[in-house]
């Protein structure tokens, strides 16, 4: 990553999204962080990020398809951007039989066709500047399933497929494409869902603890880094052994 690397990040006021901004910026590289809810946080995180590199904050409601290009309108005010981290996401608790079509769609739009959008908007630049790393934040309920959350599940496996098909697209170009898999990691929507299942979650974990936001930022930091110009295409599982392969 250069000096003139310039990163966006969603999902910024969360823990996991504001690690990721920190990880990067001790790395030099400005950060554009988007957010929707959690002013306080992320005005917090700017004032911390501007201590190291150029940073700005862009509030705006990923479900929105005219979100993308003004994220992007704002990120090339801050400097060239090279960097896409998809981590924004969307979490709620419906059986499949009670699912609506309301809540299906919106779980969709927030954790796929937000990312999709903001891919989109940001590859003619890439393919300009001949570089750059597009970093999707799937979950390990791509690969398990998870009861109550088919409509979560189902969304973070299509940013396999999406990001699959971007490294393919996007090679000739010097474009990396990849997935980051958390497993569970202490924060606000693991500690929202849990419901009394910290025991059988630890037990079903071979490391037998929850992860941590660092430890997710760090695999999307190496993954943006001159240590990974020759990955793509690849599934980084951050999980404690809860998904193999």
């Amino acid at each position: 990553m250069s000096p003139t690397t310039t990163a966006i990040v969603t999902g910024a006021s969360g823990s996991i999204g504001a690690a990721i901004c920190q990880a990067f910026a001790k790395r030099g590289v400005a950060v554009v962080g988007v957010y929707r809810n959690g002013v306080e946080e992320a005005s917090t995180l700017l004032d911390e990020l501007r201590c190291h590199v150029p940073a700005t904050m862009v509030q705006a409601d990923l479900a929105e398809p005219a979100a993308a290009e003004e994220i992007l309108r704002r990120a090339r005010e801050v400097g060239p951007p090279t960097v896409l981290v998809n981590n924004a996401g969307l979490m709620t608790h419906h059986a499949t039989r009670d699912l609506s079509d309301e809540e299906w769609d919106r779980s969709i739009n927030v954790n796929l066709s937000a990312a999709f959008r903001l891919c989109r908007a940001i590859i003619p630049d890439l393919m300009e500047a001949r570089t750059g790393r597009i970093i999707n934040i799937s979950s390990q309920a791509a690969y398990r399933g998870s009861i109550g959350r088919a409509h979560y599940a189902a969304a973070k496996a299509g940013l396999l497929g999406l990001t699959f098909s971007l490294a393919r697209e996007l090679g000739e170009f010097n474009v990396t494409a990849n997935v980051v898999v958390p497993g569970r990691i202490t924060s606000e929507m693991l500690l929202a869902h849990s419901d009394g299942q910290m025991d059988s979650w630890l037990q079903e974990t071979p490391l037998q603890r929850l992860g941590t936001a660092d430890e997710v930022a760090a695999a999307v930091a190496f993954l943006a880094s001159p240590d990974a110009t020759y990955i793509t295409g690849a599934a980084l599982q951050v999980g404690g052994g809860l998904v193999m392969g």
